[in-house]
């Protein structure tokens, strides 16, 4: 049973639960989700002119950064666990992986003897993926 932590000399005494001034949203899990509860989106500009060039609908929003390589692959991923490869002209995924947890970091690319690599962490584990070359 829950309830505000009373203090007893001489018992350890942890003062209750964080209270925040600011009231939290309850979601619920993520398998209950609704397209009423909100959606996120990759969203694909034009710098120039600020037209909209193409959308990748995603089940929640996301905390991940984007990384956009030199041949047109944009690489995110989500709160629900997976990370995405799109094709940056157009928007299409062009495949997906499921880490297990939220990807909430921005992914990275690096080299290694001509092999081009991206990482991405989620949940309390790296994944790195090979790109082909």
């Amino acid at each position: 049973m829950r309830g505000p932590a009373e203090y007893a000399p001489g018992q350890r005494y942890t003062g209750g639960a964080p209270r925040s001034p600011t009231p939290t949203v309850q979601r619920g899990p993520i398998n209950t989700w609704t397209a009423e509860n909100g959606s996120g989106a990759v969203v694909a500009v034009d710098a120039n002119t600020g037209e909209k060039k193409w959308q990748f609908k995603m089940t929640d929003v996301t905390g991940s950064g984007i990384l956009t390589t030199a041949s047109d692959v944009v690489f995110t991923g989500g709160r629900e666990g997976f990370f995405y490869a799109l094709d940056g002209r157009n928007g299409e995924m062009l495949w997906k992986a499921a880490l297990g947890g939220q990807v909430a970091i921005g992914p990275m690319t690096y080299g290694i003897e001509g092999r081009q690599y991206v990482a991405a962490a989620a949940g309390h584990a790296l994944f790195v993926f090979a790109l082909r070359q």
